[in-house]
C-alpha cells in the first residue's frame, strides 16, 4: 500500500519545511531549549499562519484535516521545536465545536488542553468529580502542556455517560514537571472546586475521535524524528573515517542505515492512510491509527538505537544535535500510550480470540 499526497499537500508541507529552516535554526532551537522558552516559538507559529491549518473554518481555522495536522507533526519534529501547546491544541478544539469563540482563541495564541495524562491510553480518563454548581475537583498528572494552556477541557460522568466541561486554567493549581526531551512538555494539575461550563459535545464520541487523532499524530511526530536521525547518521557516516575510508562504506552501517529508511517509508504509507480514515469516520480507523501508533513510535524508538550506535560516542554529546531527536523518539515511543498497549487494542478489535 502506497499513500499519495496531494500536489496542495505536498507544497504545504514544503512551505512549512522552508519557514521552519528560516525561523528555527539548530543554534535558535538550542537556546530554546536552554531556557525553557516555549513561548517565543509557539507565537511565531501562530504569527505565520501556521496554527489553523488543518482545522475546520468553522471552528476559526483554515481548512483541511488530519491529513495535513499529520504533515505539520512532522515537520515541527524534524526541526525539533516546542510543540506541546499546538498538539494539545489541535487536539482538543473539536471539543469546543459549540464554542467558536473559545477555539479561534485558542488557534490564536490561548491554547487549550485535555485533561488526561499524556503517558497513558488518551481515552481512559480519568473523570474528575463535580458538585450541583458545577465546580470541579480532583488531580490529573502529566497534563501535555498542562503549564503552557489557558484552559482545560475537564472529563465528568454524568449518569452512564461521561461529558465535557470547560476550565480556565487560573482557577487550577499547575506544578510542572521537566522532561528528558525538552521540546515537550507536561504539569500536574489540581482542581479545588473550581467553576467549570458544559461543553454541547458528546463525551464518548469526542474521546474516541481523540485517541485516534492522538495516535496519529504522535505517530507523524516520530516519523519525522526518525526521518531527521537518518539524515544525520547518513551525513555523519560520510565524513567519519576509520581505518582510512568513510565508515559508510562498511556494511554494518549501510544495513544499519538501510533498516531506518525501511521502517520509515512502510510506516509513511501506514500513518497517512490512517490519518485519511480517521478524517473520513470509516469504520476500522480506530484500528489504523493503532497500527500507526504502535509500529511507527516503535520504528522510531530503535531508529534513535542504531543512529547513536552509528555516531558512536559523539551521539551521546550534549553538543551533536542527534540527541534532540533520540529523545524526542523516546519520549514518542510512550507519548498517549506505548506500542504495546496500542497493540492490545489492534488484538481486541480484531478478535483474534
Amino acid at each position: 500500500m502506497e499513500w499519495k499526497l496531494s500536489d496542495e499537500q505536498i507544497a504545504y508541507q514544503e512551505a512549512l519545511r522552508g519557514w521552519l529552516s528560516d525561523t528555527a535554526s539548530s543554534a535558535t532551537v538550542r537556546a530554546w531549549l536552554d531556557e525553557g522558552d516555549e513561548q517565543t516559538f509557539e507565537a511565531q507559529f501562530v504569527r505565520g499562519g501556521w496554527a489553523g491549518v488543518g482545522i475546520p473554518e468553522e471552528s476559526g481555522g483554515q481548512g483541511g484535516g488530519l491529513v495535513e495536522l499529520a504533515l505539520t507533526a512532522e515537520e515541527l519534529a524534524r526541526a525539533a521545536v516546542p510543540s506541546s501547546a499546538w498538539l494539545a491544541t489541535v487536539l482538543a478544539v473539536p471539543a469546543l465545536a459549540g464554542r467558536p469563540e473559545a477555539a479561534e482563541q485558542a488557534l490564536a495564541g490561548k491554547p487549550v488542553t485535555l485533561l488526561v495524562p499524556a503517558d497513558e491510553m488518551p481515552d481512559a480518563g480519568p473523570v474528575l468529580a463535580m458538585d450541583a454548581e458545577g465546580r470541579l475537583s480532583g488531580s490529573v498528572p502529566r497534563v501535555l502542556a498542562g503549564s503552557r494552556v489557558d484552559s482545560f477541557v475537564a472529563v465528568v460522568r454524568q449518569g452512564d455517560h461521561r461529558t465535557l466541561r470547560l476550565v480556565r486554567a487560573g482557577d487550577a493549581g499547575k506544578s510542572a514537571r521537566r522532561l528528558l526531551d525538552r521540546s515537550r512538555s507536561v504539569a500536574d494539575i489540581r482542581l479545588e472546586s473550581v467553576p467549570s461550563e458544559p461543553l454541547p459535545v458528546a463525551g464518548e464520541a469526542f474521546l474516541r475521535d481523540y485517541a485516534a487523532r492522538a495516535a496519529v499524530l504522535v505517530a507523524a511526530d516520530a516519523l519525522g524524528a526518525t526521518e531527521r536521525m537518518l539524515a544525520l547518521a547518513v551525513e555523519y557516516s560520510k565524513q567519519r573515517r576509520q581505518f582510512g575510508v568513510p565508515i559508510g562504506s562498511f556494511q554494518a552501517v549501510k544495513h544499519a542505515a538501510a533498516t531506518i529508511l525501511v521502517g520509515a517509508e512502510s510506516g509513511r504509507s501506514v500513518l497517512y492512510y490512517a490519518a485519511a480514515t480517521v478524517d473520513a469516520g470509516e469504520l476500522d480507523c480506530g484500528l489504523h491509527a493503532a497500527a500507526a501508533k504502535a509500529q511507527i513510535t516503535a520504528v522510531s524508538a530503535r531508529a534513535a538505537d542504531s543512529a547513536l550506535t552509528m555516531h558512536g560516542a559523539i551521539g551521546y554529546t550534549w553538543e551533536h544535535d542527534l540527541h534532540l531527536f533520540s529523545k524526542r523518539a523516546k519520549l514518542d515511543e510512550y507519548l498517549f500510550g506505548t506500542p504495546a498497549q496500542w497493540n492490545e487494542r489492534i488484538a481486541d478489535g480484531l478478535q483474534l480470540v
